[in-house]
């Protein structure tokens, strides 16, 4: 094994990302609030660096690394570059909440790059034992980036998901190790060609119900979503923009890579997904319809969501998980655009509650526009590309069986659903107030408004062509 060879190939990117924690952690013990703005700077230089690097990575052949349990391939590259794009648009978001607790900015973008960094240790990781740690150490970063803000809601959403995460992750342990207990083995390629030779036995069944299970609360997938609502209500809003987002990117594609190497010889486990997530898109819709904060209802729509990709990766073939890439991109960008609009409001003296949005479209119509873009797509509505990802999504489940036809028509109506409950944030927005005098947004040049304008172009241009997009998620999907 060369070492050099190996990081050059497979691991620059994580190696930029180390070296920035380093320093990171270096410059707070030797902070003065004279250069607190500095750790935002050295954060995006590390991911803008790590982003580039990507290109110096091995793509053909397959490369793998530190005894295979590491790979790099064009899945792999196409998945971190998706998660250091998120990264480097929650750095900016979170700009606002780290200065109310300037002393601690290092720390917060430390601890932000390190979960930044587990992710995609996480999508990259070949065999269990650096997928658990890797987990795990993602696990760890969110427990203290929820905690951040130093409120009572903040303190009691942090020790709620590390109340349920130790459930999910001794589940998941349990079900590692039976999976060792019947192959002999921990990679996931001696693994898949364990079972090209042995038939799966009952073990195996259960084991690989129990490791899904501890991803699928990653995923805020029932019966491991009942921290979903506290969290993103308690934490900062830039720390519920990463947790929508990263985590997601790096479970899913995990996920993907196991129901294709290791979770393909099981007929159960598709079924059992599916149901799941059947029940998790109607429960997080129904539950969204009573909410009254927009972090609420952004976090059962960020449950909605999963379900749905959820849906499609489970019945495995090129063109699902083509579309499910697909879906990842246009949810990330359409998500950040809504989140980086409730900062907005934050920054204008607003808090998240509903009954505050009325009147806006008034006083500042650029603002509800981008806004309302974001969460047109968000409900799939025609020319977002949220509309195209949910119509890929539907011909994809199509395509693989009408035995799915009625649970597919089960998901299209929590999708009508939800469209109330999206729909309703926007009339808000245009329903006039005399109790309330909005102070009009200001419309000087910050990272949010920059971010939430570019997501809703966005969102307008795949939505308009997005047959680009189409090819470059199955040129990646054919090539895992």
């Amino acid at each position: 094994m060369n070492i050099l060879s190996d990081i050059f190939n497979s691991m620059l990117p994580e190696t930029i990302l180390i070296f920035t924690v380093l320093i990171l952690s270096v410059f707070s013990m030797f902070y003065t609030v004279e250069i607190h703005k500095l750790s935002k700077w050295i954060a995006l230089t590390g991911i803008v660096a790590a982003l580039f690097s990507l290109k110096y990575l091995q793509l053909e052949p397959v490369y793998y690394a530190f005894f295979e349990s590491n790979i790099s391939d064009t899945f792999t590259v196409f998945s971190k570059a998706l998660v250091l794009i998120s990264a480097f648009i929650v750095v900016l978001l979170s700009k606002k909440n780290v200065s109310k607790r300037n002393h601690k900015t290092f720390q917060f973008y430390a601890l932000l790059i390190s979960g930044i960094l587990a992710a995609m240790f996480v999508i990259s990781a070949n065999d269990f034992i650096l997928l658990t740690v890797s987990l795990e150490m993602m696990s760890f970063c969110i427990y203290f980036l929820i905690a951040y803000k130093k409120e009572y809601l903040s303190k009691e959403a942090s020790f709620k998901y590390i109340v349920t995460n130790a459930f999910s992750t001794a589940v998941y342990l349990f079900g590692v190790s039976y999976l060792y207990a019947v192959t002999g083995c921990l990679n996931f390629n001696k693994i898949n060609e364990y079972f090209l030779q042995n038939e799966p036995t009952l073990i195996y069944t259960i084991a690989i119900l129990f490791v899904s299970s501890g991803l699928l609360f990653k995923l805020a997938i029932l019966p491991f979503a009942n921290w979903v609502l506290d969290v993103y209500e308690g934490s900062a809003t830039s720390v519920s923009a990463y947790i929508a987002t990263i985590p997601k990117i790096a479970v899913i594609c995990i996920f993907a890579r196991l129901m294709v190497f290791i979770f393909g010889n099981s007929f159960e486990l598709p079924i059992i997904l599916i149901s799941l997530a059947v029940l998790t898109a109607i429960w997080a819709n129904i539950l969204a319809i009573r909410q009254k904060n927009i972090l609420r209802i952004l976090a059962c729509s960020s449950s909605a969501n999963a379900a749905y990709m959820l849906f499609a990766l489970s019945l495995t073939s090129v063109y699902n998980l083509s579309t499910v890439l697909f879906y990842l991109v246009t949810y990330v960008f359409m998500n950040l655009g809504a989140f980086a609009a409730v900062i907005i409001l934050e920054n204008s003296n607003y808090s998240s509650k509903l009954h505050e949005f009325r009147g806006f479209a008034y006083s500042n119509p650029i603002f509800t526009l981008a806004f309302a873009i974001c969460i047109f797509g968000l409900a799939g509505f025609p020319i977002t590309s949220g509309f195209i990802a949910k119509l890929y999504l539907f011909s994809a489940i199509v395509r693989s069986g009408a035995i799915f036809v009625p649970m597919l028509i089960i998901l299209a109506i929590t999708m009508v659903v939800a469209c109330y409950y999206y729909t309703n944030i926007v009339k808000l927005m245009f329903e006039k107030n005399r109790d309330i005098e909005n102070e009009i947004l200001p419309y000087k040049t910050s990272s949010p408004t920059v971010i939430l304008y570019a997501s809703a172009f966005i969102t307008v241009i795949i939505g308009v062509a997005p047959a680009w997009l189409i090819e470059i998620c199955k040129f990646v999907a054919y090539n895992l």
